[in-house]
Order: structure tokens, then C-alpha cells, then sequence
């Protein structure tokens, strides 16, 4: 292993289908590149994994990139750290052998952020995201052509982190770009709850079904 390209934490897991998209597995702050395989296993059982973890320490919290207070992202972090991503996406692909394009994003609050602002910064960066509580990572930024990349945003109408008018404006932004964007809305704060992980679910069987 190349510890010079591959320079996150990580778990990579072959599935048994090498066709199904690779699950790229991104924790909220606190977590690990352990945290979220349940929901890969739920998601796609077939899929290979990639579980990353956070290179930032937040009080001793793994996170993704610094933030400077609750919702309010350290952006030239964020920049940083997204480029930090996409690089090491590119070399685990290779690493592991498995195809670039063909690699899904699934990310919970900070995972999700970061997993957005991929989307945000990189074209063809992911095939598609499944986005658990996220926030709209950066303004201001011209999106990259999104045409026909699917987003399912699992979202709380009383997330006290992630408000209403965020989602939307996510949603949105998402959309102008060309992004598929479904939305799910609970009333269970921020949680990532059993029901929005069984809706991604449904909503990757029947965008990535084969035939």
C-alpha cells in the first residue's frame, strides 16, 4: 500500500457483485470508518466498501474539515479537505482496483457535507450520494454540469442543526446543476434513523437496479 497516496484512514471491503457501484462510507463528527457499514450492508449487500475517516481532530472527534462554530465551516478547510478526497478516491481506485465512475457516496451530517461539497467542486467525482442531514458546504460556487447524477437527501422539518430553508436551498442548488434530487423529510431531529436508512434503500434499489 502506497501510504503516500493513500493518507486516510480506512476499511476496504471487496463485495461479492464487482458491477454494483462502490460504496464510499463517510461518518459524522465523532465517528469512524466503522460506523456506517450496517448501513452500507442495508444499502447495497453486494457493493464493495470504502470506509474512510476523517483526517481532522475536533476535540478528539474525527471530522472531515475544521469548522469555526456549529454550522459555520472553516471554508478554506473545506477546500482543502474535498481536494484531500478527491485524491484519495482516485487512489484507492487504483489501489484497489475498482472503477472510478462508479463509486456512490454515502454520508451522514459531516460525511454528508463533505460528500457534498465533492459534488459541488469535481465533475464525475461520484456517481452518485445519498446525503443524510446535510448542509449546503459552500455558496457562491458555479456548480460543475451534475446532468443525471442521482442525490437522495434524508432530511429532519425539526433538525435543530440542519434547518428547513438549508435543505431546500441544498435541494436546489442540487437541481440548477442537473442533479436527480429526492428528498425525504422526518421529524426526528438530527438523527439518522432506521426509516430514512430503509428509504435510501428503496431509493438506491430502484436507482441502481440493473436491466
Amino acid at each position: 500500500m502506497t501510504m503516500e497516496t493513500l493518507n486516510m484512514k480506512h476499511l476496504f471491503i471487496k463485495g461479492k457483485d464487482e458491477t454494483a457501484p462502490v460504496l464510499l462510507l463517510l461518518h459524522g463528527t465523532g465517528g469512524t470508518e466503522r460506523d456506517l457499514l450496517g448501513l452500507g450492508e442495508l444499502v447495497s449487500p453486494g457493493s464493495s466498501v470504502l470506509s474512510v475517516r476523517g483526517n481532522v481532530l475536533e476535540n478528539g472527534m474525527p471530522r472531515f474539515f475544521r469548522r469555526l462554530a456549529e454550522g459555520v465551516f472553516d471554508i478554506e478547510d473545506l477546500v482543502y479537505r474535498t481536494k484531500e478526497l478527491q485524491d484519495f478516491l482516485n487512489a484507492a481506485a487504483a489501489e484497489y482496483g475498482f472503477d472510478r465512475s462508479n463509486i456512490v457516496a454515502i454520508g451522514y451530517s459531516n460525511g454528508a457535507n463533505i460528500a457534498g461539497s465533492l459534488l459541488f467542486h469535481y465533475k464525475d467525482s461520484l456517481k452518485g450520494a445519498i446525503l443524510h442531514h446535510p448542509m449546503v458546504p459552500l455558496r457562491g460556487l458555479d456548480l460543475p454540469d451534475l446532468s443525471g447524477v442521482p442525490v437522495f437527501i434524508a432530511a429532519g422539518d425539526n433538525d435543530p442543526i440542519c434547518s428547513p430553508s438549508e435543505t431546500r436551498e441544498l435541494d436546489g442548488l442540487l437541481r440548477e446543476a442537473g442533479a436527480e434530487v429526492e428528498v425525504r423529510w422526518d421529524r426526528f431531529g438530527h438523527q439518522l434513523t432506521s426509516a430514512e436508512a430503509h428509504a435510501a434503500a428503496d431509493w438506491f434499489k430502484r436507482t441502481f437496479a440493473k436491466g
